[in-house]
């Protein structure tokens, strides 16, 4: 099933309408599905690198967007269903410490599921659970996704095709990477 999506949205972008569906598959990826829009972009850049940044663009809005969708998904529907699971099992004072943790540290959780190979899904959906100050998830969505979508781009604008191998392989590992350097330059600042 995943194989068929991966080349659904591979036929994508030989669509004419190509930047509406990055903008659909962006949207739906952040709350929704499973194949990221990077599948889409890549081919997309390679075959108009001009438009490069046109193309990032249009992934982080419609991306950052679909998290909005997520978040609300997690607001909405967490009454409903999140909650009455918590409470079969006695697990509704261990989510309000949850909450509170999670809170405290969110927009780091955002930053680095926007970034890394994370599910940005996960966070959207937790982050709208947990009642995630709102203006927060959007900044840390924003950066985030803007990063990814954008180093991408730039990389293969400036050197095209022989990257590509590169980006789908290993710059998730790579960004990944320069988080828990991040972090742990934190830590270690802290503890100093």
């Amino acid at each position: 099933m995943i194989r068929a999506l991966y080349n659904w949205t591979i036929r994508l972008a030989e669509h004419p309408h190509a930047m509406w569906a990055l903008a659909f598959v962006a949207f739906i990826e952040s709350s929704v599905f499973p194949i990221p829009p990077d599948i889409l972009m890549i081919p997309m850049i390679l075959a108009a690198p001009r438009r490069a940044f046109l193309i990032a663009a249009v992934a982080t809005i419609s991306s950052v967007l679909g998290g909005l969708f997520g978040y609300w998904i997690g607001a909405a529907l967490f009454e409903q269903v999140g909650l009455p699971v918590l409470e079969f099992y006695g697990k509704t004072e261990n989510f309000d410490t949850f909450r509170q943790t999670y809170n405290d540290w969110g927009a780091w959780a955002v930053l680095i599921a926007g970034v890394t190979p994370f599910p940005y899904k996960v966070v959207t959906i937790l982050s709208g659970s947990t009642g995630l100050n709102l203006t927060v998830f959007m900044l840390a969505s924003v950066l985030a996704r803007g990063l990814r979508f954008f180093v991408v781009a730039t990389l293969l604008w400036k050197f095209g095709a022989p990257i590509r191998d590169f980006i789908e392989r290993r710059l998730g590992a790579i960004f990944t990477l320069l988080i828990v350097l991040l972090l742990g330059g934190f830590v270690l600042l802290r503890y100093i």
